[in-house]
């Protein structure tokens, strides 16, 4: 993956956003300092002085104004709050930046501030660079909960559990199978992930993406400067202008609502297995309650799920952002913005927990064994169909086994007891048949396939 840009200090970043009151999925989390208002201010500083040192680069502008633009692009030295409330003046916070920035410059340098550049071009390129700071960090986590999910794989390749479809007891499986599933998904979130992280562009195409300021300030090729702009700030070069073609916004939805799902798996399977009639996994740190001492909640994956639930919404949104009428659209760009941070602060939020929570799970091997015996042996009855169709013909094997099945709950007898008493079964072994641990079909080498993936 390409480096990260320079962030700003969690202290920074903390300062100027939210508390996150309301989200504890994503409060305090590495995330909501990367998408933080400070981080923001950051990024938006950060293209403003890219854009003049780009064109310094190329000629027209002196390297004293690219250095006086940097040098005055310190976001300590802006007022975040403020800057919100002179956005509603033009409806985005770059105009207000924009002439705070020019003040700070000063007279000399200050007319080279966002020279031939619109204001999409720096809130877009801004965005870029807050989606790709917090893209490292979700890549990062989702690399942790990986490894954490292959050693849970590779450490219960053979222990056996039953096997839920539909909410019942089906055939068994092994926890290393389940285990390697959710490793599967966590692994492609990653690679999407990277993928969308490396793709992703600056913006710059002026008034109406056609770079004409730009020529008329003496860029001698205006094509050539979008490319030496992404160079100043490790993005990628566009092909074209997208203030109206939004494939970099529709690339990052997709990528983090998928992310928040497959965590979100991880999470909603954890939550069926840790139920106190299950028990069969426990976070390792649960969270109290307020009214019961006794409840240890499974709150990480709680927080997941929670975000799983959120973010199909939020991407919906920037997909309906698609269609963007004209060369710059009104509403459409600006309905981006603050469900692309929530989704970015959700998902981000989502990785760092699913690290706790893969990290810290717990496996009882003994539940699981004991919960493959709930059925009175049916939980075999596929495999002894096939088995017993060989001894008897299939009608009379799917018959004997159905009326057998009813006397199993009823009696609460084992169907090996049951198969046992049959005189028309006298000599038939069925020992293994009817062990669950021994029916656990491939599950065994899946493992280990899915495992060899880096």
């Amino acid at each position: 993956m390409t480096p990260p840009a320079s962030a700003p200090s969690p202290s920074a970043a903390g300062s100027a956003s939210e508390a996150g009151l309301l989200g504890p999925g994503w409060a305090a989390s590495p995330a909501a300092t990367a998408t933080g208002d400070a981080a923001y201010l950051r990024a938006l500083l950060d293209a403003e002085a890219a854009l003049t040192r780009a064109q310094a680069a190329l000629g027209p502008v002196p390297a004293g104004a690219a250095e006086a633009v940097t040098r005055a692009a310190d976001p300590d030295r802006f007022d975040a709050r403020a800057l919100a409330e002179h956005a509603r003046g033009g409806g985005n916070p770059v105009i207000p930046l924009v002439a705070e920035l020019t003040r700070a410059v000063g007279e000399e340098y200050g007319p080279y501030v966002h020279r031939g550049a619109t204001s999409q071009d720096i809130m877009d390129t801004a965005t870029m660079l807050v989606a790709a700071r917090a893209l490292d960090l979700i890549h990062a986590d989702l690399e942790r909960t990986a490894a954490a999910l292959g050693r849970l794989a590779a450490g219960h390749r053979d222990t056996a559990m039953p096997g839920r479809t539909l909410t019942q007891h089906a055939v068994p499986t092994t926890f290393g199978l389940k285990a390697a599933g959710w490793r599967s998904l966590v692994l492609d979130a990653r690679d999407r992930v990277g993928r969308v992280r490396d793709s992703l562009p600056v913006q710059l195409g002026g008034a109406a993406g056609t770079l004409a300021a730009f020529s008329v300030y003496g860029v001698e090729d205006a094509t050539a400067l979008p490319g030496a702009y992404a160079r100043e700030l490790g993005l990628c070069e566009p092909l074209l202008p997208w203030h109206t073609l939004r494939t970099p916004i529709a690339d990052l939805a997709g990528c983090l609502a998928f992310t928040a799902g497959a965590l979100g798996k991880t999470a909603a399977d954890v939550l069926v297995l840790c139920r106190t009639e299950i028990a069969e996994v426990a976070e390792g740190s649960g969270g109290g309650s307020s009214a019961m001492p006794h409840k240890a909640n499974p709150v990480r994956s709680t927080l997941i799920a929670a975000a799983a639930r959120r973010a199909p919404q939020l991407a919906a949104t920037l997909y309906g952002s698609l269609a963007a009428e004209d060369e710059r659209p009104a509403g459409a760009w600006h309905a981006e913005w603050e469900p692309l941070r929530d989704l970015l602060r959700l998902t981000g939020g989502a990785a760092r927990d699913a690290v706790e929570l893969t990290e810290g799970l717990t496996v009882d091997a003994d539940a699981m064994r004991a919960h493959l015996d709930l059925t009175h042996g049916l939980i075999v009855s596929e495999r002894l169909s096939a088995e017993l169709a060989a001894v008897l013909g299939r009608a009379h094997a799917k018959e004997l086994l159905t009326e057998l099945a009813r006397r199993a709950y009823t009696e609460g007898r084992s169907l090996g007891v049951l198969l046992a008493e049959r005189e028309e079964l006298k000599g038939v072994e069925l020992g293994e048949a009817t062990d669950p641990t021994r029916y656990t079909g491939s599950a065994g080498a899946l493992t280990d396939r899915a495992l060899e993936r880096r």
